[in-house]
């Protein structure tokens, strides 16, 4: 359900933030981690919005690879600096709740965007910019049913054990697939239900690393010849295209046939072109570049009382091997 949230709400964060609007305001944006070429695309919106808002500064910071502690204390950093406001992608839901738990106390108004924050823990921030996670990993299903509508063996990947979106996606995909409820995010494992069983060694935990991804996928096709389907529920399986590339084509017969699929999140240009060649079956995109953009937006609102949406949904691309052309940019 959604709600409206104003700066008041916040444990009186106005003052301490109005004080700084003569000087102009520094909002950081805060990925997961800065080797990501999903959050490039996050981090180019929030230059943009920059650039419109003449006192608003995008300061872009967060690990250098994928690191939950990392990223708790760069935010403790922004904290103890007096940052006007605070948007992450929380890599480790609970402990991130922690830290912006601080913020608030500290009068910093704080936000969430790509990934959130547990249920329990959601009236810490503002409000919630992104993908409903939830409905990636039903649209990673319905490719899956569409293409294999009897069912068979599937792995599953994903990302970080404690990422609150990632296992959101591993429960849209369970629940579809199993044709029922799965219990919470991240869901129990199909053993049968629906015609799908997930087979040993999944799901694969990548730490949205690129090589542990690819190496994963690379190993269970070659241990399971006969797997019906590999879904992922990030893009971190494609990011590096030559290796991607490598690992996919030897079973390109077996997808161009619909023996087998592999279909990833995201719709990055190098996921796209990947696509098109038939070295995936589906790709399931969001939106980055309005998450950065809509951010430095959402925070200024904050920092000046006026009331924001929570949540606000950025929409899905939905793409197959048949439409790979034309479904980028859509109002899904």
């Amino acid at each position: 359900m959604k709600k409206l949230m104003t700066l008041t709400t916040l444990a009186a964060l106005a003052m301490p933030a109005m004080a700084s609007a003569q000087d102009g305001y520094t909002f950081a944006l805060v990925p997961k981690a800065m080797n990501n070429p999903f959050f490039d695309l996050a981090r180019d919106g929030c230059y943009a919005a920059q650039e419109e808002l003449d006192d608003v500064t995008c300061e872009y910071i967060g690990p250098g690879e994928h690191t939950e502690m990392e990223q708790i204390q760069i935010v403790q950093d922004l904290i103890s600096r007096g940052v006007d406001g605070i948007a992450v992608s929380p890599s480790n839901a609970p402990a991130m709740a922690k830290a912006l738990q601080q913020a608030v106390e500290a009068g910093i108004p704080v936000m969430t965007w790509d990934a959130d924050l547990l249920a329990e823990d959601a009236d810490i921030r503002a409000t919630f910019v992104g993908t409903k996670n939830y409905d990636i990993g039903v649209n990673l299903a319905n490719i899956t049913q569409e293409r294999h509508p009897d069912g068979g063996t599937i792995c599953l990947q994903t990302g970080g054990a404690a990422a609150a979106n990632h296992n959101e996606r591993l429960k849209g995909i369970r629940d579809t697939l199993a044709g029922e409820d799965m219990g919470e995010a991240p869901g129990t494992p199909l053993d049968g239900q629906g015609g799908w069983t997930e087979i040993s060694g999944c799901p694969l935990i990548t730490d949205d690393d690129g090589n542990k991804a690819v190496q994963g996928m690379t190993d269970i096709l070659a241990a399971n010849p006969d797997l019906t389907a590999f879904v992922s529920t990030g893009a971190f399986t494609q990011w590096f295209d030559n290796a991607y590339r490598q690992a996919a084509e030897p079973y390109k017969a077996e997808m161009d046939s619909g023996e087998m699929s592999i279909i990833v999140a995201d719709t990055l240009p190098m996921q796209m072109e990947q696509l098109a060649d038939g070295l995936s079956n589906g790709q399931v995109g969001q939106r980055p570049y309005e998450m950065g953009y809509r951010s430095m937006f959402i925070l200024k609102d904050l920092v000046e009382g006026n009331e924001v949406e929570d949540p606000i949904y950025t929409g899905l691309d939905v793409c197959t091997n048949d439409n790979a052309e034309s479904c980028l940019g859509g109002d899904s």
